[in-house]
């Protein structure tokens, strides 16, 4: 079988003299996809993340967290360390997640209703969900 360009199938490979040869990864980046919806695959990571909805605390428990901060607003400073877990409200979406943080107090204020930890973590009164002191 003879074609029109059989001439031209024996021939060597052109090398440039004047142009270095591209790289083989640069070149295949040449054929790799693009991304057309840039942000897309975020907006579906944040979408998919798991967050947890506030659990409300029956009777006895907020009795009992009642009681613990009355101790602790009791006890002089220096207060010993503490196990506070709260309610970390999400910032980019319903819910949220539990946080336990173990330090010490530093301060609970009944006016602003919030309980402020050794690092300065200021933690709202209606977010926390237990407080224990280790033994």
């Amino acid at each position: 079988m003879t074609g029109k360009y059989d001439d031209m199938l024996r021939l060597p490979h052109h090398v440039s003299s004047r142009h270095p040869q591209m790289a083989p990864a640069d070149r295949a980046a040449q054929f790799s996809p693009f991304a057309a919806l840039t942000g897309f695959g975020a907006a579906i990571r944040e979408t998919a993340r798991q967050t947890e909805s506030r659990r409300e605390l029956d009777e006895s428990e907020k009795a009992a967290l009642n009681e613990t901060l009355l101790r602790l607003q009791d006890c002089p400073p220096p207060r010993p360390a503490a196990a506070v877990t709260y309610f970390k409200p999400d910032e980019r979406k319903e819910g949220g997640t539990y946080v336990t943080v173990t330090e010490p107090v530093r301060k609970l204020d009944p006016y602003e209703l919030v309980l402020v930890l050794q690092s300065g973590a200021v933690i709202p009164i209606e977010d926390l969900y237990e407080i224990r002191f280790p033994v």
